[in-house]
């Protein structure tokens, strides 16, 4: 398979145990190629492409994906005397804020997929960006209550822990963040939200970012041949 059609995914080989791989030309030909490898497939389509290509090779759609992005002159802070962030959060106040953060996703909501694994993606993904020094923490009250995880000024990953969610304070610790990332003179702070995830994209639309890039998401798991 030609990198240029299909590109492996090895970290998500790693946490489901089987082959999975991102189609980047999900022409007729590459599609039926991939229904005769064994392996979980993802394609991230224009919405108002035609799926019946995909349909016919046995995809199934799991998510919709959007694009909030916000200059420095849109963006609408909503300050917090007691919300600011920390880059010193260690992975044993993160873990727990990950768990159970992300049913929204893709892989969570595709149910030829173990939830399991699928909390062990996030978690992982959540540990490589601390490594490389990616993770805000976000504090309210003295307590390190979410985080932030960015790379080249996007947003990629991000959760307040599960007692703290519906009670308004997203929008604070989020200003926080942002004005910090605005203050290494980034012009733009962009991310990534399910579409079904309406409480995010209110908080993304409160603070000033608009939206673009839809992408819809299909996936197909070929089994390998007993």
């Amino acid at each position: 398979m030609s990198i240029d059609t299909i590109r492996p995914s090895p970290w998500d080989t790693k946490v489901f145990g089987l082959p999975c791989f991102e189609i980047i030309d999900p022409s007729p030909s590459v599609l039926e190629q991939a229904t005769h490898t064994p392996g979980h497939y993802t394609v991230k389509i224009n919405p108002t492409a035609s799926k019946e290509a995909l349909n016919q090779h046995g995809f199934y759609y799991c998510d919709t994906l959007i694009e909030p992005y916000c200059t420095r002159n849109q963006f609408i802070p909503r300050p917090h005397p007691q919300a600011s962030i920390t880059w010193a959060t260690g992975m044993a106040e993160l873990t727990p804020i990950c768990a159970h953060a992300f049913d929204h996703g893709r892989f969570h909501r595709d149910f030829n997929l173990p939830t399991e694994a699928s909390e062990k993606r996030y978690l992982n993904w959540l540990e490589q960006l601390h490594t490389e020094g990616q993770v805000i923490g976000l504090v309210f009250e003295g307590k390190t209550i979410g985080f932030i995880a960015t790379k080249d000024r996007c947003l990629v990953l991000h959760a307040i822990h599960r007692d703290f969610r519906g009670k308004g304070l997203a929008k604070y610790l989020w200003t926080a963040a942002c004005l910090d990332i605005f203050k290494a003179a980034d012009d733009e702070i962009s991310s990534s939200v399910s579409a079904a995830n309406l409480a995010v994209i209110n908080l993304y639309a409160s603070l000033g970012f608009r939206f673009r890039n839809p992408k819809d998401i299909y996936h197909c798991l070929v089994a390998a041949e007993k």
